[in-house]
């Protein structure tokens, strides 16, 4: 009897030795199964811009309704060097942040004013180009002056930063008879030259491109709204794509193909370096 109960416990022992050593067994087995760290993201095959597509001659329709201009080339050149496809996405401009967040776009590229107020939004690459918020009237018109303006109706695009430069002139911005929006530039310009606005303030770019199409209509101002920097802005969280883009447009304008774009659209080299 003493003898089957030993060899009961010896039995019992030795079933207990063998589930714990293959416990132990399991641990590293466990560890080598673990999944391992989900790869980064891939860079996005598609790049989406959103623009302004009546904004000459940085974004426009040409005679054959195609999107042209010097954004449209300066994006197209970076998306070439990021290996990406850019599809170029018109948007109401006074919505442009709403659209950047959503995801609808994933950049804004076309002469966009870098601004205190916008960089709590979006996330911009370092300057490319220099702008002043210029005055236009009609050729006859009797205003020379911002002092002129004291009474008057003045133009400007919903959305762009012709509104704060005025508001920021206290003084001008308060003897207007009215500072009216519109949806574009080139509108603006055309109810000017109707006589329904006394001025239209606008983009040096865009109006100095834009006047020169109709010599003796129009006449620029000496006095201006200030002058501001163009950038390409992202979302703030799109860290990467802002890396990227920043390092495609430090290449551009060191190997001088930002240059010849320039030179294609202004005449000259205006990139700001």
């Amino acid at each position: 009897m003493r003898k089957q109960t030993s060899l009961v416990i010896v039995a019992l022992l030795a079933v207990t030795l063998l589930v714990a050593c293959g416990k132990k067994e399991a641990t590293p087995q466990s560890a080598a199964a673990a999944p391992a760290p989900a790869p980064a993201p891939a860079p996005a095959a598609v790049i989406v811009v959103g623009l302004d597509d009546n904004f000459p001659p940085m974004g426009f329709r040409d005679e054959s309704n195609t999107l042209v201009g010097f954004d449209i080339d300066l994006a197209s050149e970076a998306g070439k060097r990021l290996g990406a496809e850019v599809s170029f996405k018109p948007i109401d401009w006074n919505a442009k942040e709403a659209e950047l967040s959503s995801k609808r776009v994933d950049v804004l590229w076309n002469g966009l004013t870098i601004t205190d107020a916008r960089k709590e939004k979006i996330l911009f690459t370092t300057p490319y180009l220099e702008n002043r918020q210029i005055i236009i009237v009609t050729e006859g018109s009797p205003v020379n002056s911002k002092a002129d303006l004291a009474g008057k109706v003045v133009g400007v695009q919903d959305g762009s930063s012709a509104i704060e430069a005025v508001e920021k002139d206290a003084a001008t911005a308060k003897s207007l008879q009215e500072l009216k929006k519109f949806g574009d530039n080139v509108t603006a310009l055309m109810d000017l030259s109707i006589g329904r606005l006394d001025a239209v303030v606008v983009d040096e770019v865009v109006g100095r491109y834009y006047t020169s199409k109709k010599p003796g209509e129009y006449r620029v101002l000496e006095e201006n709204f200030g002058t501001e920097d163009y950038g390409v802005g992202t979302r703030k969280d799109d860290t990467e794509l802002m890396a990227r883009l920043q390092k495609a447009m430090d290449e551009m304008k060191n190997d001088g193909s930002a240059a010849a774009i320039s030179t294609k659209w202004f005449g000259k080299d205006i990139i700001k370096k």
